[in-house]
């Protein structure tokens, strides 16, 4: 599942405030909450990559319609391929993910208008995935990055779980009624 756009690449480094302005120039596109599916890579066996699905699980209980990969289903390298096909086509997709970077960056999100690499700081080579990405930086990247994975702050992770969150609320913001119906068809 990758992107087939055209056009230039967008990448950029930027902090929680400006999250918003990158998923407004997604919106500006055409893309809507009913058309947007939020790919939320990573595992909740380690602190720095449970990012992913602690976004998908706040966006899940916020009612969002379309998101993969939460705190009880997980999706991360160990069912990424079978996962990606269960997909449904048609749909715009935002892929989440943390990864590691330098120490000035701590805290920061590159955003990009290209698939997100899941598993390259560690060396693993899987599918490229997303329409678009937001990668948190959420540890330094040094020495042993899976040791580093499992050292990272929750805090941090929580702090900038909350912040994408938050971001995609306020620009793809479900009215009640919406949130409600999609919430009582999955139940």
């Amino acid at each position: 599942m990758t992107s087939d756009q055209a056009g230039p690449i967008y990448r950029k480094k930027l902090k929680a405030a400006e999250l918003p302005n990158f998923l407004d120039r997604i919106r500006g596109e055409g893309v809507g909450v009913h058309n947007l599916l939020l790919l939320c890579i990573g595992t909740d066996r380690s602190t720095g990559d449970a990012l992913g699905p602690l976004v998908g699980t706040m966006l899940q209980e916020a009612g969002y319609p379309h998101e993969v990969g939460t705190l009880a289903f997980p999706f991360d390298a160990s069912n990424m391929r079978e996962r990606l096909r269960e997909i449904p086509p048609g749909l715009k997709i935002i892929a989440i993910d943390a990864c590691l970077g330098q120490t000035v960056s701590l805290g920061w999100y590159q955003v990009s208008n290209r698939p997100i690499e899941p598993g390259k700081s560690v060396g693993k080579q899987l599918p490229r995935v997303g329409d678009y990405s937001i990668a948190a930086i959420v540890n330094v990247d040094q020495g042993q990055k899976y040791a580093v994975l499992q050292s990272t702050s929750l805090y941090r992770v929580m702090t900038m779980a909350r912040e994408i969150v938050s971001a995609i609320c306020s620009v793809f913001p479900l009215d009640p009624e919406t949130a409600r119906a999609e919430k009582e068809g999955s139940e």
